[in-house]
């Protein structure tokens, strides 16, 4: 009595710490500590449940728990800051494979006893919710990571063809309330389901990954919160839904900032270029102004208020740090200095977020969309880092653009616009910029970090 009393209090305490922890994760200013209660409330449920229930031996317990604590250890030390999207679909892939592989393995060890449709209807919701998660996420991964091209891959009828599946993967739900003497209907609910996995997401275009990435993230969630009634825990329950409803949530926020429904992204075909992988050629050649290093530090040496905007190239030319010593170069001289997050920014929800904590950009200059979208017209210098599609004023006025409607940054009514870039190349999207061609458009052209380093040097020499 006094143990179950025990295990209770733990599990409560664990439910009490994530949900305070997800509560600061939404906040920059809070988000390590939001990390570190969710890290404590995970240790205190894996501890008290290996200890109150399980039957393994310690040895295996200890084994596994190294093996993770290496690769967990390597990766956080040498996974690039680029490659953050790609970590966390595989995370997520994994948790939700984990998800479905023990359910599928509570089934298989009571498959001889006596078993409740609630039970065969929780496994089979994880089982099917796993698989798909644990496949698609790694179409994912490699779609981001380059093995699998970014563009959508479509073929004819791809969602009748989907369709067919998914009620053909639905079908073994009943065929398991009906005969839950065998496994048959598992083995078949998995095959659709990583079937399903690969051909809904293969068809998404690069352009979607943020979306895809936290729907998948979701998913785990809810494939955990399965398993948990398959096991009967309830802070798995707990944790399961949390996951799976803030999931939901950010999924919602993703594509409110793209202006398109979840529908219009899980069928897919939006982007039709590879984006950062290989320049987009251009229909023709449209004269842009360049700048050099000095000119922008002279311009930024006369300049009250800059807002800077950061996109994907900055995380590939890891220029935070420049970034961070060049703001700090400019407020002592009386300037204003403000970053612009877009929610779709980057290959991940907060991706750009956690690159400026990085490198300990102050909390309060981090401004969304809606706080800083009014302020461009006040501001004398806006510095566009690698960002592409989040800043093209086509998404106003071209109804054919496959980005139209989509909220962007009004980084064009700045008064001057400084966008560093390696080249002409279009984002993901596959769309030109239409702010590189304004004549208040100034590119600096190369690797974003070389640009900065340069631009402070003249800064320094003024």
């Amino acid at each position: 009595m006094i143990l179950n009393n025990i295990e209770e209090i733990s599990y409560i305490t664990a439910a009490v710490l994530f949900i305070i922890g997800l509560k600061k994760l939404s906040s920059p200013a809070t988000a390590r500590t939001g990390n570190a209660l969710s890290g404590l409330a995970m240790f205190l449920a894996v501890l008290v449940t290996i200890v109150g229930r399980t039957s393994v031996t310690w040895e295996w317990i200890v084994i596994g728990v190294a093996i993770g604590v290496v690769i967990g250890s390597l990766s956080a030390y040498f996974v690039k800051m680029t490659a953050m999207p790609q970590m966390v679909a595989i995370f997520n892939g994994f948790g939700g494979g984990a998800s479905g592989l023990v359910a599928y393995l509570e089934y298989y060890n009571n498959s001889g006893g006596l078993i409740t449709p609630a039970t065969s209807l929780s496994v089979m919701i994880s089982v099917i919710i796993g698989a798909i998660t644990f496949m698609g996420s790694f179409i994912a991964f490699g779609k981001l990571q380059g093995f699998i091209p970014s563009r959508p891959i479509l073929f004819p009828i791809r969602n009748i063809i989907n369709g067919v599946i998914l009620i053909a993967t639905l079908s073994t739900i009943l065929w398991i309330l009906v005969d839950n003497t065998h496994l048959t209907p598992i083995y078949a609910a998995i095959t659709f389901s990583l079937i399903l996995g690969v051909l809904l997401i293969i068809p998404i275009g690069g352009a979607d990954m943020p979306v895809v990435v936290a729907l998948l993230n979701s998913y785990s969630g809810i494939a955990a919160a399965a398993t948990g009634f398959v096991l009967e825990n309830t802070i798995l329950i707990i944790a399961g839904s949390l996951v799976g409803a803030s999931g939901i949530i950010l999924t919602r926020i993703m594509t409110k900032a793209m202006n398109r429904s979840l529908a219009n992204v899980m069928l897919g075909g939006f982007g039709s270029q590879d984006g950062s992988s290989s320049p987009v050629l251009q229909k023709e050649e449209r004269p842009v102004t360049t700048a050099s290093a000095s000119d922008v530090a002279m311009i930024l040496e006369y300049a009250r208020s800059v807002i800077i905007v950061p996109g994907y190239g900055l995380a590939v030319a890891q220029a935070q740090h420049q970034l961070r010593e060049l703001s700090d170069l400019l407020k002592p001289k009386g300037v204003s200095i403000k970053y612009a997050i877009h929610p779709v920014a980057g290959r991940m929800p907060g991706h750009m977020n956690v690159l400026l904590a990085e490198a300990n950009v102050p909390y309060d200059e981090l401004k969304d969309i809606d706080e800083i979208n009014g302020e461009f017209q006040r501001t004398d210098v806006a510095i566009v880092v690698g960002a592409n599609d989040v800043t093209n004023p086509v998404a106003r006025t071209d109804s054919s653009s496959p980005i139209f409607g989509m909220p962007i940054l009004n980084v064009d009514q700045a008064q001057t616009v400084i966008v560093l870039k390696r080249s002409m190349a279009s984002g993901f999207a596959g769309v030109e910029n239409e702010l590189f061609h304004l004549e208040k458009t100034l590119m600096l052209f190369g690797d974003a970090k070389n640009s900065i380093e340069e631009v402070i040097s003249e800064t320094k020499d003024l």
